[in-house]
């Protein structure tokens, strides 16, 4: 429960996904090795998305910045490299104040690049990558992840038909609250029954839906203090 509180002192990072056999690949109570602490369950256990992994992996995020930036500082909090390619780099210098600096200089475990092609550092189990494609709705597949230890996250604000090859492509989708409109469109994409459509127009600002295969699983986001600092409260928008 500790780690929950303070994520930053999460030590370690998950390498595959350790689920209970009822939820299976995706997100589960804290692992051995920690992974990436997201928020708490309805009984308020602690959830662990174990996104940094030793197989190349995609994750797609549909909301609002607020969640992208905090997978983001979670990620760097269990020791990954972070690069951010996007097209409003204002909006994620939060993260090179949350990394700190170094000999008086930003840290070089964030790097923010516009959306361009680049070469990559290697990375590795020690040193794992994650890469931010923050390209809009219909993003380019600038960065696919290629390479074990390496995990690509997709920021979409909102679903578009032009996505849907992003999305299926996912290992794990985090979604926060939907419209109607988008809500039928996610459920066209994933097969979603009427119930799962339906939740995610009602979904409070402060909660997400992890979808993975053969997964469903509804979730609170948790923020600590330092993080609220840094991101403000927890909300939908940006």
């Amino acid at each position: 429960m500790s780690r929950l509180q303070d994520p930053t002192k999460i030590d370690g990072v998950a390498p595959e996904f350790i689920a209970d056999p009822a939820l299976l690949d995706a997100v589960s109570p804290s692992g051995d090795r920690g992974g990436i602490i997201l928020g708490s369950g309805l009984q308020g256990e602690p959830l662990t998305v174990s996104a940094l992994r030793s197989v190349p992996t995609r994750v797609v995020l549909v909301g609002g910045l607020y969640l992208a930036r905090q997978v983001a500082m979670r990620a760097m909090a269990v020791g990954a490299w972070c690069i951010v390619a996007t097209g409003r780099p204002a909006a994620w210098h939060v993260l090179q104040k949350a990394a700190g600096t170094q000999n008086g200089q930003p840290s070089p475990l964030v790097q923010i690049r516009r959306l361009s092609p680049v070469e990559l550092p290697r990375p590795s189990e020690d040193a794992p990558l994650l890469v931010v494609n923050d390209g809009g709705p219909t993003p380019q597949d600038l960065f696919p992840p290629r390479s074990p230890w390496q995990t690509t996250v997709y920021v979409l604000p909102y679903l578009h038909p032009q996505a849907t090859a992003v999305a299926n492509g996912a290992d794990l989708v985090l979604m926060q609250r939907l419209p109607a409109g988008q809500a039928d469109l996610a459920a066209q994409i994933w097969r979603l029954p009427q119930q799962m459509t339906r939740q995610l127009t009602t979904l409070k600002d402060d909660q997400v839906v992890a979808l993975g295969r053969n997964l469903w699983r509804p979730l609170r986001l948790v923020t600590t203090s330092k993080e609220q600092a840094i991101l403000g409260p927890v909300r939908r928008g940006d």
